[in-house]
């Protein structure tokens, strides 16, 4: 455990004895024990948070990358109806060429008297 064999892990304990006693030892080391549990849940903290902001990171490429190729496909798209609103003109222009023109054909109203003379 941190490059300590069992014989420098009990100096340390003997030690630790001799100055803080009997009845101080036992309180010292369930506040050693808290300071690395909480030294431990700050790292974990501080890793997870780091995963997400790498996470975040990521997916900001990633949307960035997908803008591009919606600005791309934008692009050819209106590249692309341009070149067709040239030839729809043309085409309507054609129809209405080739569209038979429709005349109006009036016909008179022959009055009642026009009738009787012919039929006389």
């Amino acid at each position: 455990m941190f490059g300590m064999g069992f014989t420098e892990i009990l100096m340390i304990a003997v030690i630790a004895i001799i100055f803080l006693g009997p009845e101080k030892l036992p309180q010292f080391l369930v506040d050693i024990a808290k300071f690395f549990k909480s030294l431990k849940r700050a790292v974990n903290d501080a890793k997870t948070q780091l995963e997400r902001e790498v996470q975040i990171t990521e997916l900001k490429d990633e949307a960035e990358e997908y803008k591009k190729q919606f600005r791309s496909i934008t692009e050819e798209m209106s590249s692309v109806t341009a070149q067709l609103d040239d030839p729809l003109a043309e085409v309507e222009e054609i129809k209405k060429a080739t569209e038979p023109k429709r005349e109006v054909v009036k016909f008179k109203k022959k009055s009642l008297e026009d009738k009787d003379k012919v039929n006389v």
